[in-house]
Order: structure tokens, then C-alpha cells, then sequence
């Protein structure tokens, strides 16, 4: 395509090149004066017709040129070919270039230097400034306007261009971003969810595995700890499919298992991971399905990560309404954490889903030595 397009500014500056060499020649053949050498005349008609296969490349440079052609045309004595046309191909080019300003300036210099100079050769005012300089005038603001208008043009389509570049980018960008959104969701949700559910086996089936290798096997004991183990892989593989018959069917009703409605299904399977937890106050009406759960899946991060890490034996769950706000505080009695807290994904998969929702989290240590998490959601955050 630039290949073309190339191929075709050649061919119109050939036709504009030869356009002016014809104009200048019919003039220098015509020879008004009479005096003139009409050789050296269609030699410079060529030279002039010539100039306009360089116009694109350096249009300023061209009307300089030209000026100094048509002032030498008539230094040297040369039959008379006027101002406006062989100057017009030159203003036209120059305006069209964006060098308006150029191409007025010197087609004012030469009208006023050529005007003062045949006034002093005595030729007749009123023709001079009442017909030919009103005609060249109009012809060289043709020119320019012309050009001008061009150059206009074709700057608004590349404008035009360009703006749709950047379109195209920005819509590229926002998909790129939408997916990294969905893909850190994805992530968060498979962490929560299946992270929760497999942490329960593990510690289920730890405690079959004892029961099995002490020295009087407790058969009812390792049978109720796999049958909790058989439990939370089934709802383990429910989110999972649940996840990715969300990706693979975006259009799909997924089943909500995200929510305070599933809260005591959460507690009870902690529970019989062997963690005490009590649950108070409530979470009030009017929750946003985004509010809602971001404060499920908050509650059961903190579980689960009192189960793998806290080492702990009891753990509260508090939820209650302050003003306009939701205030969720898990908290338990075991190893205090570290000071600064050291994030894992769990920890800052909750503080980002908190953040979407406009909320704000606090880790610290709990009053019974444990640890503790703090977070405040605006009732009406997000969707």
C-alpha cells in the first residue's frame, strides 16, 4: 500500500511539473514584450516545471527557488512570464506542506519588490495596480488557499488515522485489563474456595491416619473422619466445576456459593476440622451481592488460615452494623503472628477483594493473643 501511494505522488507530481513547464512555455512563446531570448526562456519553464518533482520533499526550498527564477527571469531580460503563474505551483506545494506562512510571505515580497520596480520603469499606474497586480494577487491567494485547504484535508484524515490507532489500542489495553482482572478473580476464587476445602481434608484425613496407626485401631473414629474427608472433597469439586463452567461457559448460571446465606455451612465444616468457633451478631439487610460476599469469603480465608497456621483451638466471628457500614472481625486464640504481618496470597487475596469493594482491612493480634482480622465494607460497595 505505501508502495502505491508512492507510485501515485510520483505520477501527480509529474503531471503538476509538466502543468507549470506548459503554462510558462505558452507565455514564453507568446512573448508580450518582444525582446526576450525564447531559448533560454523554455529553459526556464523546464527548470521550473522540474522544480515540482521535489515539491514534497522540500517545499520551502522550492519557493525560494522559484523566486529566485522568476526575479532572474527578469533580471537577465528573458520574455515575460508574470508573477502568478509560474509562482502558483510553488505557493500551492508550500501551503500544502503546512508552510503557509512561507508562502505568503514571499508572495508579498515579490509582489511589492515587482510592483515598486515597474512603477519606477514609469509603466502606467492604473493598469499596473488597478488590473494586473488585483489579478495576481487573486491568483496567488487562490494558490495558497488552495493548497492550504489540502493540506488541511490530509492532515484531518491522518488526525482521523490516528485517533483510530488509538482507539483500537485502548480498547486492546482495557480487554488486556479486563482479563487480568478476571484471571486474579479466577485466582482469588480458586484459593478461597478450593484452598478452604482441602485444607479441611488434609486435616481430616491426618486424624483418620492416627486413628488407624495407634496401638487399638479406633475404627468409628477414622470411619466419621473420612466420611468428613468425602464431604469436603465433594464440595471442594463443586466450586471447581462451579469456576470452570463459569470460564467456559461465560453466558452460564453458575451456582452462588458465595455468600453470609452459606455462612453456617462454612462454620459447621470447621468445625469439624476440630476448631470451636462461635459466630454473633449479624449482618443486617440491604448487602450488595459484591458486599455479601467479600464478607464470606473474608470469614473463610480467616478460618482457614487459623486451621493451617494458627495453631489455635477457638475462634469468633463477629459481624455487626456500624452506620452505613458492614464490620466483620474474625479472631482466635492461637500462635501470635508476626510484625509486621508477611502477606501470602491468602492475605492479599482478601485485602484485594476488600479494596473492590471499598472497604478497608486490619491484620493484627487479637485480645486472647491470636490473630485477628478487621474489616469495614460500605454497605453499598460495589454492584
Amino acid at each position: 500500500m505505501p508502495e502505491q501511494s508512492t507510485r501515485q505522488g510520483l505520477v501527480v507530481d509529474v503531471l503538476f511539473g509538466f502543468a507549470v513547464f506548459a503554462v510558462v512555455a505558452i507565455a514564453v512563446g507568446a512573448d508580450v514584450g518582444g525582446e526576450g531570448n525564447q531559448a533560454l526562456g523554455y529553459v526556464m519553464a523546464l527548470l521550473l516545471g522540474a522544480l515540482m518533482l521535489l515539491r514534497r520533499q522540500a517545499p520551502v526550498t522550492v519557493l525560494l527557488v522559484t523566486c529566485v527564477l522568476v526575479v532572474g527571469n527578469y533580471v537577465i531580460g528573458l520574455p515575460t512570464i508574470g508573477l502568478a503563474i509560474p509562482m502558483a505551483g510553488a505557493l500551492y506545494s508550500a501551503a500544502e506542506a503546512g508552510r503557509t506562512e512561507w508562502a505568503a510571505g514571499s508572495s508579498i515580497t515579490l509582489l511589492v519588490v515587482s510592483t515598486l520596480a515597474r512603477l519606477g520603469q514609469g509603466q502606467d499606474v492604473a493598469y499596473l495596480l488597478g488590473y494586473e497586480l488585483a489579478s495576481t494577487v487573486a491568483v496567488m491567494g487562490a494558490a495558497i488557499a488552495l493548497g492550504d485547504g489540502t493540506g488541511q484535508r490530509r492532515e484531518g484524515a491522518r488526525q482521523r488515522e490516528r485517533i483510530a490507532v488509538l482507539d483500537a489500542q485502548a480498547r486492546d489495553a482495557e480487554a488486556a485489563e479486563l482479563l487480568a482482572r478476571e484471571r486474579t478473580r479466577i485466582a482469588r476464587d480458586l484459593h478461597d474456595a478450593v484452598g478452604h476445602h482441602l485444607s479441611v481434608v488434609s486435616l481430616h484425613a491426618s486424624v483418620a491416619a492416627e486413628a488407624l496407626e495407634e496401638d487399638e485401631v479406633d475404627l468409628p473414629t477414622a470411619r466419621d473422619e473420612l466420611a468428613h474427608v468425602t464431604q469436603a472433597s465433594r464440595e471442594g469439586l463443586r466450586d471447581l466445576r462451579s469456576t470452570v463452567r463459569a470460564l467456559r461457559e461465560p453466558g452460564a448460571e453458575v451456582e452462588p456459593i458465595a455468600g453470609l446465606a452459606h455462612l453456617e455451612g462454612l462454620v459447621e465444616s470447621v468445625r469439624d476440622a476440630g476448631l470451636m468457633v462461635r459466630v454473633s451478631g449479624s449482618a443486617g439487610e440491604g448487602l450488595t451481592a459484591l458486599v455479601d460476599a467479600t464478607a464470606y469469603r473474608v470469614i473463610q480465608e480467616a478460618l482457614t488460615n487459623t486451621l493451617r497456621h494458627a495453631r489455635a483451638r477457638r475462634a469468633t466471628v463477629l459481624l455487626e452494623r456500624d452506620g452505613d457500614e458492614l464490620v466483620v472481625t474474625v479472631a482466635d486464640d492461637g500462635r501470635t503472628m508476626e510484625t509486621p504481618v508477611r502477606e501470602g496470597s491468602g492475605l492479599t487475596g482478601m485485602r484485594e477483594r476488600v479494596r473492590m469493594a471499598e472497604g478497608t482491612v486490619v491484620f493484627d493480634t487479637a485480645p486472647t493473643g491470636g490473630f485477628r482480622v478487621g474489616v469495614r465494607l460500605p454497605v453499598g460497595g460495589g454492584v
